[in-house]
């Protein structure tokens, strides 16, 4: 291995260093009240080491929501394209792979859906405002086909495909961040996966050809 391949594997693990510090400090105390200084601190490197590898706290928390989302679509590709099971059993898939992204890491998540926020896309750099655009753009691709499988097959009704996507996707937030909203003033249990159960049943009834 070269001196340039090295370094690049140096930075690219020094990356994924900060990362891991920055989503333990963003899940334990949300994106708001978490600081540079203290996801420096559980990497154990200094402020401006974090700075030389994202130029703000709203960045870094975009690399963790764009690595949600290619996890998302890294799991639905493992099923789209399966012939041995139809759309309908693929969107029980797609809500698993929902509820699994969810219990993995909740705040980055809830966060991730809260990027619409127009003050929080401005102060990301063009290349990562980029990534995101795609990332998101594969994971609703991913959902897309899925339901388009469904409406070519003539087993759900034929409605645009990507508006339904549209409305899969927006099920999934709207649940996550309700129920968290509502963990405000009972935290005793989460009832998240419940939720997308009946939501997920509801929609697949509606997508339904009848």
């Amino acid at each position: 291995m070269g001196i340039h391949e090295r370094k690049q594997r140096e930075k690219e693990q020094r990356r994924k260093q900060i990362m891991e510090a920055a989503r333990k400090v963003f899940s334990a105390k949300g994106f708001n009240r978490a600081t540079m200084e203290e996801i420096a601190g559980e990497a154990e490197l200094s402020p401006g080491t974090i700075y030389l590898y994202f130029k703000n706290k709203e960045e870094l928390h975009t690399s963790l929501s764009i690595d949600i989302l290619e996890y998302i679509s890294v799991q639905m590709k493992k099923f789209i394209n399966r012939h041995d099971i139809n759309a309908e059993q693929k969107m029980h898939l797609l809500k698993d792979t929902f509820i699994d992204v969810y219990e993995y890491d909740p705040m980055v998540l809830i966060n991730l859906f809260h990027l619409q926020s127009g003050e929080t896309l401005t102060n990301l750099s063009a290349e990562v405002l980029e990534e995101l655009k795609q990332t998101s753009a594969d994971a609703l691709s991913a959902i897309t086909s899925v339901v388009t499988e469904g409406i070519e097959r003539g087993l759900f009704v034929e409605k645009h495909p990507v508006a339904l996507a549209d409305i899969i996707w927006a099920t999934y937030s709207g649940v996550v961040l309700w129920v968290d909203s509502k963990r405000l003033l009972n935290n005793e249990k989460d009832f998240v996966k419940q939720t997308l159960d009946t939501a997920f049943e509801i929609m697949v009834n509606g997508f339904k050809r009848k």
